[in-house]
């Protein structure tokens, strides 16, 4: 029994794809709320935050990210259909191509709070939180590809009971979802 289960949890850990330290949140997880509050405070504090790309800024030392903050759920994933707090930066000495990390991509980034940095967004300067950031994780985008498909090998045409072209209305019967007139 107990080989059974060691082999199970390697099977289990070998499908983990994520950086440990995306799927493991710090020690302590500051939320964003409390680094807006009293950012002196937490300097240097380890952080796992994570939202939307909404801007990219590529200097010649290193690129900016500012992205909307969302909450993670258990794996680092944001949360997008939770309210926002707010947007925070964050700084890497990698050059991040605009083209890959394109604006309203999920993107969740482990670091260091560095303190604050000014934006101005639309005519507004605010003070953000900068984050140095040591692992930085793009989520792939999702694809919903659902096309009426369901069950095994079980399909669902749009066109009634059978397949296109066969049974095409109006000149067939449908035995489909859809009403007979």
């Amino acid at each position: 029994m107990k080989f059974h289960t060691l082999i199970f949890s390697l099977f289990l850990t070998a499908c983990s794809h994520l950086p440990p330290a995306i799927e493991n949140a710090p020690l302590y997880d500051l939320s964003y709320q409390q680094a807006t509050e009293n950012i002196a405070n937490y300097k240097n504090a380890p952080v796992r935050w994570g939202g939307v790309i909404v801007e990219v800024e590529n200097e010649q030392n290193a690129s900016l990210i500012q992205a909307l903050f969302y909450p993670l759920n258990g794996y680092g994933k944001p949360l997008t259909d939770e309210d926002s707090p707010g947007r925070f930066v964050f700084k890497t000495e990698k050059f991040l191509d605009p083209a890959i990390y394109a604006k309203n991509s999920l993107i969740t980034v482990a670091g260091n709070l560095a303190g604050n940095i000014d934006r101005v967004i639309g005519k507004k300067n605010l003070s953000l939180p900068l984050i140095n950031a040591t692992t930085i994780y793009l989520w792939p985008p999702q694809v919903d590809d659902y096309q009426g498909q369901f069950g095994f090998g079980f399909g669902y045409s749009p066109y009634g009971y059978g397949a296109y072209p066969y049974y095409w209305r109006p000149y067939y019967r449908s035995f489909g979802p859809y009403p007979w007139w």
